[in-house]
């Protein structure tokens, strides 16, 4: 099931972005041996897509797990079997086996769980950073857990197709709530920059999508030109 859903979404990405680009200063750095916490940021629908592509390439062999909201999971019961499973919103039986599951999937120091940090869409340029209250309880979960930042932007720069980026914080403890909305707001900020800077150069390319605009005028560019309207958005 994984390998199939990471060739499907693969090929879903390739076909909607340039490019998959890692910041350079912005390698994940996991301490062996501990469980671990991936929080991002979450602007937009892509962000699911990003789970697999991300633990898949950057993370190999380590399960990953994602809480989802319940309802919402009961529409795409096959995402079960790839290791998502549902949250009961708003309730506090939900709360309990919230923190029931995530000390389950934390007990084993290979797992990978993956949060969303605010619970919601969000903006990257929302300050104070929010973060859902499930944040808060991770320490309750898993006290040994250590927390990796994600930072995540889908944005254009000279071809029709966008760019996703992302970077990762330096490593935060579970417990550290205030050192945790620190780490996510100088990751999205840094990330930002680059971001703003349009700049390849400074990112490390994962995943290669397709250039150009497509259709006649992409077979009339491909005749005269190169795909890419700016030769630099080939680095990386």
């Amino acid at each position: 099931m994984l390998r199939f859903f990471d060739w499907a979404f693969r090929r879903h990405f390739a076909g909607s972005f340039s490019a998959l680009r890692i910041a350079r200063w912005g390698e994940p750095l996991a301490p062996p041996g501990r469980p671990l916490v991936i929080l991002a940021n979450h602007p937009g629908w892509w962000d699911g897509v990003l789970v697999l592509l991300v633990t898949r390439h950057l993370f190999p062999g380590r399960p990953c797990y994602v809480p989802m909201d319940a309802a919402a999971l009961e529409k795409y019961g096959f995402m079960r079997r790839l290791g998502v499973f549902g949250v009961e919103q708003n309730s506090p039986r939900g709360a309990v086996r919230f923190l029931r599951t995530v000390a389950a999937v934390l007990a084993d120091p290979r797992h990978i769980l993956w949060m969303n940090a605010p619970g919601r869409f969000a903006d990257p340029r929302e300050r104070p950073v929010p973060l859902a209250p499930g944040v808060a309880r991770l320490p309750a979960a898993a006290p040994e857990a250590v927390i990796l930042p994600l930072a995540i932007e889908y944005t254009h720069w000279t071809e029709k197709r966008g760019e996703t980026l992302i970077a990762f914080g330096p490593p935060v403890a579970a417990t550290d709530e205030d050192g945790i909305r620190a780490a996510m707001t100088a990751t999205m900020d840094r990330l930002a920059a680059d971001a703003i800077s349009r700049d390849p150069a400074r990112f490390r390319v994962m995943l290669e999508g397709r250039r150009g605009m497509g259709g006649l005028y992409g077979l009339w560019q491909r005749r005269r030109f190169a795909p890419d309207h700016d030769p630099r958005a080939r680095q990386g």
